[in-house]
């Protein structure tokens, strides 16, 4: 590519290329420090880019990737002009977009990334560069680089949406969907007939994604799978992304949790979550909504459950709209219980689920009674909130450990409890 600017001195690119490998050792942290930003302004307020993990995970990986690019090109070519790359990947991911109606902000998106990285950048540039001169040198070029880098991106990126949008056939159908799950009016006549789907009937929906894109065809397995289990005609099927696909399986014979549990956990590394099921179009909207607000739930709390039923974390969702406050939930009503011994935990919050019935709890645990009162009176004595004084929160803390873990231990085992 033409260069627009004077190179670096021989110093100076030494010094570039020594900031770009100590930033490179840890670009996960650099690039995780502006994700969210970029993804809200990117966004510009669709909803239906915000409340898609699958989306939201990709646009993370290619943040990331699209920073050890330009790391990496520095530290072989340092204060160069850096070619932007838009691999298969990225492609994929921008073709999913169109077919869902999605127009990113891509300026506003590296406007956002870029204040937030060049004040890291200083703060690096400075911290290891002592010479003044070299300093404002260094600066300089690396100014003049990172905007380049992305005035070149904004508009590679335009040229391929443009070509997504040519090309893609399932974009209709897909804008159709996202217009009627998002409550659109629409006639159900009109509905049923563009999507080959009758609406006014039981629906329960549900969302297959992979955290892996490349395995997408696990994803196209366990559609297969769920459509041996449901009757002809009784199910609707959207490639939401590269990632992941939504489903709704309807009518009087439309399978059960547990029946579509077993169809998909047959294809290996897929994962899905289930909407509450219902009667009619508005059915058909708010079990996709339940489910949608499943996925986000476990991506925010980073739990690795592989089946999920709406109606099982309704309240953990609403107990948890950000994890930092989750975890705080969880440390102020539980303690030290919150990191001691998981089958104390269980013990505890299957005795709370059997209506306080130890005999009931035992047979459910498969052990003997005075085990499971050991148990739950060692797990009250952890406990900040005793279970005879506020047994709704110990319980609704205890859930959220149950399908996110590590929440606690990943981040809060420093803290030290009365």
């Amino acid at each position: 590519m033409e260069e627009l600017w004077t190179l670096p001195s021989p110093a100076a690119a030494a010094m570039l290329r020594s900031i770009c490998e100590h930033l490179l050792a840890d670009a996960d942290s650099f690039a995780d420090a502006f994700a969210e930003s970029t993804a809200m302004a990117q966004a510009h307020g669709n909803a239906a880019l915000l409340a898609d993990a699958s989306l939201l995970a990709e646009d993370r990986e290619l943040l990331r990737a699209d920073t050890v690019h330009w790391l990496t090109s520095n530290i072989q070519h340092p204060g160069r002009r850096v070619d932007p790359y838009v691999g298969p990947r990225s492609e994929a991911y921008i073709a999913d977009l169109v077919s869902r109606g999605i127009t990113p902000d891509y300026v506003a998106g590296w406007r956002a990334a870029m204040s937030i990285a060049w004040r890291r950048w200083l703060e690096v540039c400075v911290a290891r560069c002592s010479d003044p001169a070299l300093l404002v040198e260094v600066l300089d070029v690396s100014a003049h680089s990172l905007m380049q880098y992305a005035l070149d991106s904004v508009a590679v990126l335009r040229e391929v949406n443009l070509a997504a949008s040519m090309g893609n056939a399932d974009a209709q159908t897909l804008a159709m969907l996202q217009l009627l799950v998002g409550g659109a009016p629409m006639t159900q006549g009109v509905a049923e007939e563009r999507l080959g789907y009758r609406l006014g009937r039981r629906h329960v929906a549900v969302i297959l994604w992979t955290d892996a894109p490349d395995h997408d065809g696990a994803l196209d397995r366990a559609v297969a799978a769920l459509r041996t289990v449901a009757r002809a005609g009784a199910m609707l099927v959207a490639r939401a992304s590269v990632a992941s696909r939504w489903v709704w399986l309807s009518g009087p014979d439309a399978p059960g949790r547990h029946q579509i549990e077993k169809a998909v956990s047959g294809a290996g590394v897929v994962r899905a979550a289930l909407g509450k099921p219902g009667e009619g179009l508005e059915a058909f909207r708010s079990s996709h909504q339940d489910a949608l607000a499943t996925h986000v739930m476990l991506t925010r709390l980073e739990s690795n459950r592989r089946f999920t039923v709406y109606s099982d974390v309704e309240l953990i969702d609403s107990l948890t709209k950000d994890r930092a406050g989750a975890q705080r939930f969880v440390t102020k009503a539980l303690g030290p219980l919150a990191t001691a011994d998981a089958t104390l935990r269980e013990a505890m919050l299957t005795y709370v689920q059997c209506g306080f019935n130890t005999t009931r709890a035992a047979a459910q645990l498969y052990l003997h009674r005075n085990t499971v009162e050991r148990r739950v009176s060692r797990a009250n004595e952890l406990s900040i909130i005793k279970v005879e004084d506020n047994p709704t929160h110990v319980a609704a803390a205890l859930l959220v450990l149950d399908l996110a873990p590590e929440l606690v231990d990943a981040a809060q085992t420093h803290l030290r409890f009365p």
